[in-house]
């Protein structure tokens, strides 16, 4: 019988080399991990190095599994950023809002999560991973009840090599920026693995993709001027202060007004003797005057005293009735000395569940605070007015948050941007400081100096590179004046608008169809 000849296997085609994390328990382990590091990014802490480091983690989680598991690797790495970054949520008002909100948000974020699974496979999948994200903070910027765009990952950074690319493609880019780098490294961490001819330029692509953010950001510095500006203007911040923190802060309505009547009149007083510097004009919070001064002569006369008493004109936040007598605007009036009002702005973009309350009746199901929701309606225009011949961009509170309406008072004319806002609300919880990130990436973002004046603070003073020259504490009353620049020219992102967000947002959904057909070619 013949004797049969066995022939030797042919080599196998070198594969490329992928560290692979194994396991659910090690991959729940990185999610988790990666949201801590996420919320450690964000003020009060603001280590804002560790939101690439935290992208970074989830992309090790959500690569080679299918969506369905990248959808819940998203929504666990969500909860354990949004649980501690938004516990101020429930700070008055009990743990419910705190955990719907949060859960709602991290749902949405596991979109991201299953998007980051589904492209990882295409080639430069990082990078498509990455522009998928920006559609899910587009989409969560916009729904439901008008978007709720706070834990951007754009606001993790108010310093650092990063922030520069706001002045180019403002936060949509910032974002992309942080979520490339993250993305990038999880890729070139999988590479790294074994020994190959090839393994360098196995490495090229992944480290090009988080290299490429850091080397942008430190390009893009020389953007961000800190000349002073066409002239300068002397202005003013008021912190009157609350009489107690929490939801019924304004239970004593008078006394607010009261006190930043006071604090003014001081400031007043400080500057005829010499201790002050004479402001060309004056920024009140939201909130300081609850009372509507144009229907209570009593709340009008405090306050024309206390604009005679600074001689300047002074932005007085304040909570006026419509003709109907149930709706409310939360207003910003230009008051003038021996005048009175002279030009007004109402907030565009109000708070749901704080401002109004949709589907009142069925949420009043759930919560005993519901009908402390107010009947508040939005305003319209740019949201600039003119005082003592400056043009000042207003977001107020909430506003800050939203890209657009900072970027029409700009667009608009805005030499100067003020943010007045209330957070006594929120008591001594993070809330504050997360907003004062937010107005310190505006400030790169539109190349304009802020003012950040809060009831209870903390009120600062910003200038236009992101810094933040002055700032007050926490239920402390105080004035911060100082010189600031005005400007006129804008930046490249003004000019830009949504148009970064649209397109890399276009890049993220059309890699996920791609990615799609894909798989569904895999199964065929």
């Amino acid at each position: 019988m013949a004797t049969a000849t066995l022939a030797a296997d042919p080599p196998a085609p070198e594969q490329p080399h992928r560290l692979r994390p194994s396991g659910p328990v090690l991959r729940l382990v990185l999610a988790a991990g990666g949201g801590v590091l996420l919320y450690l990014s964000f003020p009060p802490l603001g280590l804002w190095w560790l939101a690439p480091v935290a992208l970074a983690l989830l992309g090790l989680a959500v690569h080679d599994r299918r969506a369905r598991a990248g959808f819940g690797y998203g929504v666990l790495f969500g909860l354990a950023s949004l649980l501690p970054l938004l516990v101020w949520t429930g700070e008055f008002v009990g743990a419910l809002p705190w955990l719907a909100l949060s859960t709602f948000q991290a749902l949405v974020i596991g979109l991201a999560g299953a998007g980051a699974a589904l492209v990882w496979r295409l080639p430069a999948g990082p990078l498509w991973a990455a522009c998928g994200w920006i559609a899910m903070e587009a989409l969560r910027a916009r729904v439901p009840f008008g978007g709720f765009p706070w834990a951007k990952i754009a606001f993790s950074q108010p310093e650092g090599t990063f922030l520069p690319l706001a002045a180019v493609g403002g936060t949509p880019l910032l974002g992309f920026a942080v979520v490339l780098c993250g993305f990038g490294a999880a890729e070139l961490v999988l590479r790294t693995a074994g020994t190959s001819a090839r393994r360098a330029r196995r490495l090229a692509l992944p480290a090009l993709l988080t290299l490429l953010p850091l080397l942008a950001g430190l390009a893009a510095a020389g953007l961000v001027s800190t000349a002073p500006g066409q002239r300068t203007v002397t202005a003013a911040v008021v912190q009157g202060n609350v009489p107690r923190a929490g939801l019924d802060f304004n239970a004593q309505r008078r006394a607010v007004l009261d006190n930043h009547a006071a604090r003014t009149e001081a400031l007043a007083a400080d500057v005829a003797a010499g201790r002050a510097p004479p402001p060309e004009l004056v920024i009140w919070p939201e909130n300081s005057s609850d009372i509507d001064p144009l229907r209570n002569p009593d709340a009008a006369a405090v306050i024309s005293d206390a604009v005679r008493a600074v001689g300047v004109p002074t932005l007085v936040g304040s909570v006026l009735v419509r003709d109907d007598g149930r709706t409310t605007t939360n207003s910003a009036l230009v008051w003038e000395p021996g005048q009175g009002p002279v030009d007004r702005y109402d907030k565009r973009r109000i708070q749901p569940f704080g401002e109004y309350l949709p589907y009142r009746d069925f949420f009043a199901l759930f919560s005993r605070y519901a009908e402390q929701a107010g009947y508040f309606v939005p305003g319209t225009g740019d949201g600039t007015v003119r005082m003592g011949g400056v043009d000042i961009g207003l977001a107020t509170c909430w506003e800050v948050a939203f890209d657009a309406e900072v970027a029409d008072s700009v667009r608009g004319g805005a030499q100067l941007l003020a943010v007045p806002t209330n957070n006594a609300t929120f008591g001594y919880t993070d809330m504050t400081y997360q907003q004062l990130a937010m107005s310190r990436v505006r400030a790169v973002e539109h190349g304009r100096a802020v003012l950040v004046a809060a009831t209870s603070g903390v009120s600062a003073v910003i200038a236009p590179d992101g810094s933040v020259e002055q700032r007050t504490s926490l239920f402390t009353p105080d004035a911060l004046v100082t010189e600031v620049p005005l400007r006129s020219e804008t930046t490249l992102a003004t000019r830009l608008g949504a148009a970064p967000e649209w397109f890399l947002a276009a890049l993220g959904v059309a890699a996920l169809l791609a990615g799609t057909a894909r798989q569904r070619r895999m199964r065929r």
